[in-house]
């Protein structure tokens, strides 16, 4: 939940049995009718492959949906319907272990199963009551909820192909969210050692949002202790990870360390919630191919729980739309989990692309061909990976044989490898890998503003403005320059020196290293200085010499 800080005769008997089992089961009670699973459908579950969410069949499922309160809104299950409707394949349900709501029941928590099963969406079930635990001593604890979990096991069990179990919502606000890790392991255990098999989500401390870094700190050892490697970890981006360096940055040392994430809320309106980049969280997400699911969707009744009344898919704000309809939207990017049908049954993976061949290789940009992969059905696209060490990050898709692959830094060597995948979401081998070096960065026209911010005795802060006056932006540069009189500089942000007596040289920072036409960046650093601190008299960029001003 969102904080303003920052769910022959033997064939023809099996076929006339599930036909009876159909009828009947419309006159079952919801937890009968979730015993009487269809034949054949029970497979391993939802689980953890190679850092993936994939299906019991070994197809990737990527979660695309919202959330629905259901604990505040018990009687508006019906809204499920709206949900898939817009293209939904997954919905976060909202639950209660009794701590601070009323529990909700076995009962009912089969029924909410049985309704997500109805309306063919995976169902992530979540425990509430443990948001912020650490500022409220009567909040309910991992612990707690695990017990809450351990007693709706007669429901759960079975339902591994449906269902997500995510333990506890954003536990620990601001209190030692530190103690998050060896808390969260225990609690992931005790689901273990109970008989549990599904896949099991833990959210972020910090009301969700990680500000401290405490879970990317200390996800690969919470991951380890989980002998049956079936954990998803979630984070909550609202205010804290909001620019598209930022997002990038979490969302992929978690991907190519081949540890599972997604986002598990995002997204409300601006006007109360300031203006994160909730296009750019949603086009990371789908080029990283993992899952994200709305806390805040339709945008046409309450601002904060608009979740589930009244819904009018012609009434939804600028938002509504955006989460649904945009570019990386639900409905652009979501596919139905095969349990239900979706897809064609295909468990069979492409051949491995052919080696890809590098061509047009500039500073910032490369092409990239390969042999193209075969299918039984027909290979639907390829991911292009960049390789290193024994991580990977996807960089590109396309679906042809053929993709350019932007955003390089100039001067750089890179590896990259392709994926094919086919319309069931199989993929291939990988493919052997291309090595490929950029281009160093054409010259082109820039002005360099130098000034002292402050001097004290033996040092002074500085600031560089590097602006690009040419025609088309410059990304890897690398500016030169030399003290007159002894100055070093001891401190950079916005980018990294190397010094050799006077010379000194600037790289840029993930975050300065492209220079937009007509655009600038600005540098600042710390130095120390004699009696003299005279400014110095020449810039180059990328060789060529700059205009001071």
């Amino acid at each position: 939940m969102r904080r303003t800080r920052k769910s022959p005769l033997s064939t023809l008997w099996a076929a006339l049995s599930a036909f009876i089992g159909l009828v009947v089961l419309g006159a079952l009670s919801p937890s009968a009718a979730l015993a009487a699973e269809e034949p054949g459908t029970k497979a391993a579950g939802l689980h953890i492959s190679d850092g993936r969410l994939v299906e019991g069949n070994g197809n990737d499922f990527v979660m695309r949906g919202v959330n629905h309160a259901h604990t505040w809104y018990p009687n508006e299950l019906g809204s499920l319907a709206d949900i898939k409707a817009q293209g939904a394949n997954t919905v976060r349900v909202v639950l209660a272990d009794g701590h601070r709501w009323t529990a909700n029941s076995a009962s009912d928590v089969a029924n909410v199963i049985a309704q997500c099963k109805a309306n063919r969406l995976i169902c992530v079930l979540e425990v509430h009551d443990t948001t912020g635990y650490g500022e409220d001593s009567a909040a309910g604890t991992l612990d707690q909820a695990a017990d809450y979990w351990i007693g709706l096991k007669d429901v759960l069990a079975g339902q591994e192909n449906y269902i997500v179990i995510n333990i506890g919502n954003e536990p620990w606000g601001n209190t030692d969210p530190a103690g998050w890790t060896a808390p969260t392991i225990a609690a992931i255990q005790k689901l273990r050692n109970a008989g549990f098999e599904h896949t099991i989500m833990v959210d972020a401390p910090n009301w969700g949002q990680d500000w401290q870094q405490v879970m990317r700190t200390n996800a690969q050892s919470v991951y380890a202790a989980d002998t049956t490697g079936n954990l998803i970890f979630s984070i909550h981006m609202y205010s804290v990870f909001d620019t598209a360096a930022e997002i990038t940055d979490y969302l992929n040392a978690f991907v190519s360390a081949k540890l599972p994430i997604l986002i598990g809320e995002f997204g409300g309106p601006a006007d109360q919630w300031g203006d994160p980049d909730e296009d750019t969280m949603m086009a990371t997400a789908e080029q990283l191919d993992i899952g994200y699911l709305a806390w805040s969707w339709s945008g046409n009744t309450d601002p904060i729980l608009d979740l589930v009344l009244n819904f009018d898919p012609a009434q939804m704000t600028s938002w509504g739309q955006r989460i649904f309809n945009g570019a990386n939207g639900i409905a652009q990017t979501a596919k139905e989990a095969t349990v239900f049908g979706g897809g064609s049954g295909d468990t069979q993976a492409p051949t491995a692309p052919g080696t890809p061949a590098a061509s047009a290789v500039a500073a910032t940009s490369a092409n990239l061909s390969w042999t193209a992969s075969t299918d039984n059905v027909g290979v639907a696209g390829y991911d292009v990976v960049r390789v290193s060490g024994g991580t990977e990050t996807k960089v590109a898709a396309s679906t042809a044989n053929s993709v350019t692959v932007t955003g390089l830094t100039a001067n750089t060597a890179y590896s990259f490898a392709v994926y094919a995948r086919d319309a069931a979401g199989n993929r291939s081998a990988r493919s052997a890998t291309v090595s490929v070096t950029t281009a160093d960065t054409p010259a082109g026209s820039c002005s360099v503003g130098y000034r002292v911010v402050g001097e004290w005795q033996g040092g002074f802060q500085g600031e560089i403005a590097i602006r690009n006056t040419g025609t088309s932006a410059l990304s890897g540069w690398k500016l030169a320059f030399t003290f007159a009189n002894g100055q070093t500089v001891s401190n950079m942000w916005g980018g990294t020196p190397a010094q050799s007596g006077g010379s000194v040289t600037v790289t840029p920072a993930s975050y300065t290293n492209t220079i937009p036409a007509g655009g600038s960046v600005t540098v600042g650093f710390i130095g120390s200085k004699g009696a003299t601190n005279t400014a110095p008299s020449a810039f180059t960029l990328n060789g060529a010499a700059c205009v001071n001003g």
